[in-house]
């Protein structure tokens, strides 16, 4: 459990838990990153999703002091993008999210070392319900849907453990799998 050798938001992983820590922004690494570092099985992800109590905790001189660049605040997340001197679109996409579904997940996030890196990470069932809640978001595109509730099974799977603590878990994926797949149909 842990990330992939060549992880290419590692660098940016780093540079980010470092500009958090020395803000001292209380956060909580969740979305797929989060999902790899309590799995065996490998999770690919084109970005790294990060949970503030609010919208005002984003350290934003520090991001910025640390070459972060602010692009666009949309309805669920304030996005960055990594420093680099590459192309933008090669560069490691930030989305913070304001922590509204699932009060408190900044506040027991656990600590992970990972290849030298302290990096703070939303426990397991607030990781699972905040999962959910995005797979049962009717604007969201049905293919992240899906993706999330894969992420839920693959969770659930391996820390069986789960299911009693989110007993309504597996009925609420099996919903929302319907969901999804109605809302793909209806589109093609």
């Amino acid at each position: 459990m842990a990330l992939p050798d060549g992880d290419t938001k590692e660098p940016a992983l780093r540079v980010l838990t470092r500009a958090l820590s020395k803000a001292r922004t209380p956060y909580a690494l969740i979305g797929g990153v989060a999902v790899q570092l309590y799995s065996r099985e490998p999770r690919t992800t084109a970005d790294l999703d990060i949970a503030l109590a609010s919208y005002d905790d984003i350290p934003r001189a520090a991001l910025t002091a640390a070459g972060f660049r602010h692009e666009k605040r949309f309805a669920h997340s304030d996005n960055w993008r990594a420093p680099g001197t590459q192309p933008r679109r090669s560069r490691t996409a930030i989305q913070f999210i304001a922590d509204t579904l699932t009060p408190g997940t900044v506040e027991r996030a656990e600590t992970f070392r990972v290849r030298r890196m302290r990096i703070r990470v939303a426990g397991l069932q607030d990781l699972i319900l905040l999962k959910l809640a995005a797979s049962e978001e009717p604007q969201r595109r049905p293919s992240k849907r899906l993706s999330d509730l894969r992420d839920v099974l693959a969770l659930l799977e391996e820390h069986p453990e789960l299911d009693v603590r989110i007993p309504d878990a597996r009925r609420r994926v099996a919903q929302a799998s319907l969901l999804a797949t109605r809302g793909r149909t209806k589109k093609s």
